[in-house]
């Protein structure tokens, strides 16, 4: 298929009405968005589908109870819906997942009641289950591995689980279904221009080793971490858009939490919250936020970050996890969008999960930031 896709790119009367520019979940998204509308679509990737960060995911479906903690109920409200939206549109991929807040502190019980109450309302219709409060006893039967000493309780709350590489897959099989034409390994060299407007790309297939243009009318920039590569092509003054943040995950044995519950660890000493979730008959560990300079596609888990997801699971679980126990380590790079005031590159965690939407002068659209939940709602 790959082979008869790059035959008829190479047909020089050929008129694209978009162009798409990356082949992970918002690429993929805008491909089939545009091609069940009726759009002539083309979308180039230059190395595999969700081949970086589409497929380094924490394997959720959330809303973001942090976010909601830090007070952007609008984020959170916009990716509950799409939460819901999405478990609607690909129940074969997305389900409920129970969590567990464990509550060591007197306050804790009360405090999350209430704020995942609150979670509960936002989602409304399309909520996946109520929280609740839990005593010890259930805390521990749904977690047989969480720390008993000084457990006064915990709070029940439920958050969606997904396959992030198998929904990519499934959105890409679709979008081909409605005419869409996908091709990877092909690098984006160029942007063409006549008077100033986008008119289409020059087109490098790594496979072929052969060049070739593409004519379109709307060229969209969706390729994550490497936007600004994209962005320098139309304008070479352009401020970076993109902070890179990296998140690594761990994975380990399942008997280190015991159960078919995930627990959510609400404060860690970055700020951050930190995911136990049961996976394939494994558990994932994570996640971390540190800022990286490095735009690569194979990005490296930093020691540091290994030595803090284990030591914070450590402090929950009787069992605690070492070095030996980690079976696989897996690392990504979130495209956070980033503004002029994002001026503190040690604070990638301060910098908002929205997604930007922006057009240039000569055309070229860039969409860039959100997260896998909300891909739907940026590809409108």
């Amino acid at each position: 298929m790959r082979e008869n896709n790059i035959k008829l790119l190479k047909i020089d009367d050929c008129l694209w009405d978009f162009i798409i520019i990356g082949g992970g979940s918002t690429g993929l998204g805008v491909a089939l968005d545009a091609a069940s509308r009726g759009f002539k679509t083309v979308l180039l990737e230059q190395s595999d589908f969700a081949k970086s960060t589409s497929s380094r995911s924490t394997k959720l479906v959330h809303g973001g109870v942090r976010y909601l903690q830090k007070g952007d109920v609008a984020l959170v409200r916009e990716a509950l819906r799409e939460r819901g939206i999405l478990r609607r549109n690909a129940p074969h991929l997305v389900k409920d997942q129970r969590f567990i807040i464990a509550n060591y502190l007197w306050w804790e019980k009360s405090f999350y009641t209430i704020g995942l109450t609150m979670y509960d309302w936002l989602a409304g219709k399309l909520g996946f289950g109520r929280s609740l409060p839990v005593s010890k006893a259930k805390v521990i039967k749904a977690v047989p591995q969480i720390k008993q000493k000084g457990l006064r309780g915990g709070v029940v709350y439920h958050d969606g689980q997904f396959d992030d590489s198998r929904l990519a897959i499934n959105l890409m099989q679709t979008a081909i279904e409605h005419g869409a034409v996908m091709v990877n390994h092909a690098k984006v060299t160029a942007l063409l221009k006549t008077n100033g407007k986008i008119t289409g790309v020059s087109v490098f297939d790594e496979i072929g080793k052969t060049s070739f243009d593409l004519k379109g009318k709307c060229v969209v920039n969706a390729t994550g971490i490497f936007v600004d590569d994209i962005i320098k092509m139309d304008d070479s003054e352009k401020y970076p858009m993109v902070r890179p943040s990296q998140g690594i995950h761990l994975v380990v044995d399942s008997s280190f939490l015991g159960g078919d519950d995930a627990i959510m660890i609400p404060k860690t000493n970055d700020g951050r919250v930190l995911f136990g979730v049961p996976w394939h008959n494994r558990v994932i560990l994570g996640t971390t936020d540190t800022p990286v300079k490095d735009f690569v596609l194979e990005p490296k888990p930093l020691e540091e970050e290994i030595e803090f997801i284990l030591k914070t699971s450590a402090a929950y679980l009787v069992k605690p996890p070492q070095r030996e126990d980690v079976l696989c380590v897996f690392a990504g790079l979130r495209p956070l969008a980033a503004t002029k005031r994002n001026t503190d590159e040690t604070k990638t965690k301060e910098i908002s999960r929205r997604h930007k939407l922006i057009a240039s002068d000569s055309g070229l659209v860039t969409i860039t930031g959100g997260k896998w939940t909300t891909y739907l709602q940026m590809a409108q």
